[in-house]
Order: C-alpha cells, then structure tokens, then sequence
C-alpha cells in the first residue's frame, strides 16, 4: 500500500521491483496480496497496456486504522494493551515516540 500511496499508481511488476530493492519477495507473492488489499477494498484496479494499474481506493489513514483493527482484533482479541506493552518492552517505541503517544492522550482528555 505504501509503494501505491507514494506513487499514485503501481502496477504490480512496479510494486514487485521496489519491494526486491529491500528484501527477496516472490512477485506471485505480491500478485496475490494486491488481488486481497483489492479484494478488501483498499485498492482499485485498471487496465493499462498489458497489466493491471492499481491506485488506492480509500485515504491511507483510512487503511491504516482498518489494518489495525483487523490485526487487534486477529492476535490480541481486539485489545491495544498487549500489542502497546509489547512494542514498549521491544524497546520498538522510541522516548519521543512516548511523549507523542502521552500527549495525544491528554489532549484526548481534555477534549472529552
């Protein structure tokens, strides 16, 4: 999805070839995963030339927070506490990214 929302548009070969860039990936692996990120709903698709040009169907914040919840709901039975404790004790949030999080909180507070 990321490679989509920085491009606009990606084919699949498009998607393949900057994932290769990072890490050995399968482009049948990424064939299928764009036929379920289109099958959700997160992508459409068109035809261009001889392949497939996919654009996002809906705002990345907008995925990104569908995402989330799916997996909360899939691993941690829809709780954020577990997936929070893990990243922290991961040492996987940084001290910056700590403050954000705490400041986001008592903004939410005072809102409410």
């Amino acid at each position: 999805m990321r490679i989509v929302w920085e491009r606009g548009a990606a084919t699949v070969r498009d998607v393949y070839e900057e994932l290769l860039k990072r890490r050995k990936i399968a482009y049948t692996t990424v064939m299928t995963t764009m036929g379920i990120l289109e099958n959700k709903g997160f992508l459409n698709k068109s035809k261009r030339d001889k392949a497939y040009l996919y654009r996002a169907a809906q705002p990345r914040m907008k995925v990104v927070g569908s995402m989330v919840r799916e997996f909360l709901n899939r691993v941690f039975e829809g709780s954020a506490k577990p997936l929070l404790v893990h990243l922290v004790e991961d040492k996987r949030v940084s001290r910056e990214e700590l403050d954000e999080i705490a400041r986001l909180l008592e903004e939410k507070e005072r809102k409410s």
